[in-house]
């Protein structure tokens, strides 16, 4: 059960010594009981809190570490709402293979997952793992593919099979590569957690209800094994939304813990747009591990796009560095513009200075990751602090040009530019990027 903000007061050293940074031990304790801080931001508190506190205060979803460096996280979730405060731990996508498919298409989808690699706002977004499926029933073939495919791609694996036998020869086989066993059901749980623990793989449990997997799970755990995983068996769109919603309810609300773990989803087969819409529907509620039929790069890049969109930290903007960036071949004679270091707006800009075919220096100032208006409002993006920027890191003795383009949206700062910037001369661009090519054709060339 939940510990109340005055019962985790009690615990904590009362000095109300501001380091945690909250006014008092009560404050600090409040935030403990709605998992909006971490015990270990009191400097003070005293082992027998730690004990008593370390599981009230760890996240209702538990953390699960894949890969052989440990580097894929799921879980560690805290809140229903990413706007309440953030999510954590992206959907894994994985990308199916089975053990009767021919040779070449296996070897085609495997190469295709090793060098999947899409550029978004400057990260890289890369397939998570590899689902191998045993359907030929034959346990040495299986475990052979699993090493060949963890071998071919190093990504972490997705072990399938309704043969205990099959998984105990595959999971041998990747031993340390610290992937997933899928899926143990009450009949096969006790076998299949020794198999986990031996090779150093997590656990996917399934049943035929929630009943059973609420039951599985919270008898899995008491046995000592907690890298759990839960499959839910589902036959609808609606079905799987509805349970997805139903778990993490239950782990984030009511402190049920046998519903705090990761989930596995398969999406076996099905119209494009129907895989895609399964696929939308766990990265948008709560899916742990997403795996996909087949390698489709189309869809890909809709679903990795979205997820980014979903995961990326509301309160704290994707930014770039802020620097000189040379979009294309540029010389000391050549054009100079200026944004903000959100990344969306760099990138925009850049790929429209670059679609103009002119080479340019693009002037990026710290703004905290906001865009041209909302730094402007905020003061972070005002003709004194550009000037700043310019002189800190040595612009005019990198270039001869004395003119520098501002975005039209905030044209108002080119007064306070020039002032602050002797010598130069600042012109107003386009408000809209794409309206920079036409901008430059008429302008600068």
């Amino acid at each position: 059960m939940a510990l109340t903000g005055l019962q985790i007061q009690k615990l904590l050293p009362k000095t109300n010594c501001k380091e945690c940074g909250s006014n008092t031990c009560l404050a600090f304790a409040m935030k403990l009981a709605a998992k909006k801080a971490e015990l270990s931001e009191c400097p003070y508190a005293s082992d027998e809190a730690k004990k008593v506190l370390g599981a009230a205060s760890e996240p209702p979803v538990k953390g699960i570490a894949l890969g052989p460096d440990k580097k894929l996280k799921l879980g560690e979730e805290t809140v229903l709402y990413r706007h309440e405060k953030t999510f954590v731990n992206q959907t894994a996508l994985a990308i199916n293979i089975n053990d009767t498919d021919k040779a070449d298409a296996i070897d085609k989808t495997l190469k295709s997952v090793s060098d999947y690699m899409l550029e978004r706002v400057g990260e890289e977004l890369k397939i998570d793992l590899v689902s191998v499926t045993d359907k030929s029933g034959d346990p040495a073939k299986f475990a052979a593919l699993c090493k060949k495919a963890y071998e071919t791609t190093k990504c972490p694996l997705v072990i399938r099979s309704a043969n205990v036998q099959s998984l105990v020869a595959a999971a041998k086989a990747v031993k340390g590569s610290n992937s997933v066993i899928a899926s143990a059901n009450p009949k096969t749980a006790d076998e299949l957690v020794k198999v986990a623990q031996e090779n150093e793989h997590a656990l996917a449990i399934t049943g035929a209800d929630l009943d059973e997997i609420s039951a599985l799970s919270a008898k899995v755990k008491a046995g000592g094994f907690n890298n759990i995983i839960l499959n839910f068996e589902t036959f609808s769109l609606a079905e799987q939304f509805q349970v997805n919603s139903i778990s993490r309810r239950a782990a984030l609300k009511d402190s049920f813990k046998a519903f705090g773990y990761p989930t596995l989803k398969f999406i076996d087969e099905g119209e494009t747009f129907d895989i895609a819409g399964d696929a939308i529907n766990e990265i948008t509620k709560y899916g742990g591990i997403c795996v996909l039929p087949y390698f489709d790069a189309a869809m890909l890049v809709s679903l990795m796009t979205l997820r980014l969109n979903i995961y990326t930290d509301p309160q704290k903007p994707i930014q770039v560095e802020p620097k000189i960036y040379p979009v294309g071949e540029p010389d000391k004679n050549s054009p100079v513009f200026i944004t903000t270091n959100f990344s969306l707006t760099y990138f925009i800009v850049s790929g429209e200075i670059e679609n103009s075919g002119t080479n340019a220096w693009l002037v990026v100032p710290e703004c905290e990751g906001m865009s041209v208006l909302t730094a402007w409002a905020a003061g972070k993006f005002s003709g004194a602090s550009i000037a700043k920027f310019i002189k800190g890191i040595g612009l005019e003795e990198q270039v001869a040009t004395r003119q520098i383009i501002i975005p039209g949206y905030v044209a108002q700062i080119s007064g306070e530019l020039e002032e602050s910037l002797p010598g130069w001369k600042v012109i107003v661009g386009p408000q809209e990027a794409a309206d920079i090519e036409s901008f430059v054709k008429a302008r600068i060339k």
